[in-house]
C-alpha cells in the first residue's frame, strides 16, 4: 500500500473507526467541540476499544506509518490526521503520543495539551484574536491572518463578565460553553476594581505534589455539591499591572508581568521551563468512570518542582519611540500591526544588570499584541510563556482602564 493510500484510509477513518473509538475515549467532548477546533487530549483516563484489522497491525509498521504521517502534515488542518491516528485504538494512542513532541521541540500546534506548553525558541507562533462585542466573547485562532473561508483554527476562546468590583475572562477550549464545571475550562483573569491589576489562574496545578495533595482531599472531603468534572485547582499563575498614570503624563500604557509559574532561570542558559505532557485527572467517589481503581495521579510537569526554580521571570513592556513625522508612539511589529491602538503592546524579559545577558537576549519580544481591523488583533508569542498564559495577558489589554490612560 502507498504512502498516499494510507493518508487516504485515515481520513476515512473520521467516520468509520475513528468516530467510534472518539465516543470511547471522549464522549460528549469530542461532539460538543466545534470541527475547526484542536482536538482533545491523548490523556483521557478512559480506555478506547482496541478491535479491527488497525489494532492488529504490527509495532513497527505502525510506527514507520504514524511517523510519516506525522512529519509530512506539518500544519492544519491537514494535521488533524496525526488526530485521528490517536483515536483509532490504544496502542495507535501510544504511539502517537511517544512520536509527537512537545510544543518547545516541534514547534507544531497538535493536542489542546500543547496550548499550556512554553512555544518554540526559534520562531514565534502566530495567532490573531477576534472580538464579539454582542456576546463579550475573545476568540484566540491559529494563523497570520482571518481566512475567507471562515475554516480558521480555533485555539482558545474568553468571555467578559462584569462584576461590582472586579472584571472576569473565563477561558475555555471550546466558544460555547464557558462553565467551569466543564472539562473544556482552563482558567480565568481577573482584574481589580480600578483595572489595574490582573490575575491570571490556571486550572492546571503548580506542581506534583499540589496534584497528589490535591486528589488525596478529593477523596477524603468528598461533597455530593461538587461536580465531578470540576477542576480542582485554581492556581494564581501571573500577576499583571499597569502603572497608573493618574496626572495624564505623555505616554502608552506601561505595563509589568510576574510569570508566577515561568522561572526567570527558564530564558538563562541551559535553562527549562514548565512543560505539561496532560491534564488534570480529577479522583473523585462519584465518578469511578474517569480513573481507573487503584491508579495513581500522572505526573504533569515533566520539570522539577516550582518551589526549587527560585525567582519568578518578569515581563515589561517594551518602550516605543516617539515619531517626529507621525507625531506618535511607535514599535516595530514587523508588519503584525497596521493600526495604532492604546492596546498595542510588546513584552521583553527584564533582567537583573548583574547578570551577564547578551544584549539580543534583553530585547528578544517574547509576546506582542496588536490591532489590525475593527475587531481583530494579532498575537504573537513564544519560548517560554505558552498560549493559554500569552492569550490571558493579551485580555487584560481589552478592560478599561481610565487611570492608566
Amino acid at each position: 500500500m502507498s504512502f498516499k493510500n494510507i493518508v487516504r484510509e485515515m481520513k476515512e477513518m473520521k467516520d468509520g473507526v475513528g468516530s467510534i473509538s472518539r465516543r470511547g475515549v471522549e464522549g460528549k467532548h469530542w461532539r460538543s467541540r466545534p470541527r475547526s477546533h484542536i482536538a482533545p487530549d491523548l490523556a483521557a483516563p478512559s480506555q478506547p476499544i482496541e478491535q479491527g484489522q488497525w489494532a492488529n497491525l504490527p509495532p513497527e509498521l505502525l510506527l514507520d506509518i504514524i511517523r510519516r504521517v506525522e512529519e509530512s502534515m506539518t500544519s492544519w488542518p491537514a494535521r488533524t490526521v496525526v488526530v485521528f491516528c490517536a483515536s483509532v485504538c490504544k496502542s495507535w494512542r501510544d504511539i502517537t503520543k511517544e512520536i509527537v513532541k512537545p510544543l518547545e521541540e516541534c514547534g507544531r500546534l497538535t493536542f489542546p495539551i500543547s496550548l499550556k506548553q512554553p512555544g518554540p525558541r526559534d520562531a514565534p507562533i502566530q495567532c490573531f484574536i477576534k472580538r464579539d462585542r454582542t456576546t463579550s466573547t475573545y476568540c484566540l485562532y491559529f494563523g497570520l491572518t482571518p481566512s475567507e473561508d471562515q475554516s480558521d483554527k480555533l485555539l482558545l476562546a474568553a468571555k467578559k463578565i462584569r462584576r461590582a468590583t472586579s472584571t472576569e475572562f473565563v477561558i475555555s477550549l471550546v466558544r460555547d460553553d464557558f462553565s467551569r464545571a466543564s472539562n473544556t475550562y482552563l482558567g480565568k483573569l481577573r482584574s481589580n476594581f480600578l483595572g489595574t491589576k490582573f490575575t491570571i489562574y490556571d486550572s492546571q496545578p503548580p506542581n506534583d505534589a499540589a496534584v497528589q495533595h490535591n486528589s488525596f482531599l478529593s477523596r477524603r472531603f468528598h461533597s455530593k455539591r461538587v461536580s465531578p468534572r470540576l477542576p480542582a485547582y485554581n492556581n494564581s499563575a501571573a500577576t499583571v499591572s499597569y502603572e497608573l498614570n493618574v496626572l495624564r503624563t505623555r505616554g502608552p500604557r506601561r505595563m509589568q508581568c510576574i510569570m508566577h509559574s515561568v522561572p526567570v532561570s527558564s530564558i538563562q542558559e541551559g535553562g527549562a521551563a514548565p512543560t505539561p505532557t496532560s491534564f488534570p485527572q480529577i479522583i473523585e467517589k462519584s465518578s469511578p468512570r474517569l480513573v481507573s481503581k487503584g491508579k495513581e495521579p500522572e505526573t504533569y510537569f515533566s520539570s522539577p518542582n516550582l518551589s526549587s526554580f527560585g525567582e519568578p521571570l518578569v515581563l515589561r513592556n517594551k518602550a516605543p519611540r516617539w515619531h517626529e513625522q507621525l507625531q506618535c508612539w511607535c514599535l516595530n511589529f514587523k508588519g503584525r500591526v497596521t493600526v495604532a491602538s492604546v492596546k498595542n503592546f510588546q513584552l521583553v524579559a527584564a533582567f537583573d544588570p548583574s547578570l551577564n545577558i547578551p544584549a539580543a537576549e534583553q530585547e528578544k519580544v517574547i509576546l506582542q499584541f496588536g490591532k489590525i481591523g475593527k475587531d481583530i488583533f494579532t498575537m504573537d508569542y513564544c519560548y517560554p510563556i505558552s498560549a493559554f498564559q500569552a492569550f490571558a495577558i493579551s485580555l487584560s489589554s481589552f478592560d478599561t482602564k481610565p487611570a492608566c490612560e
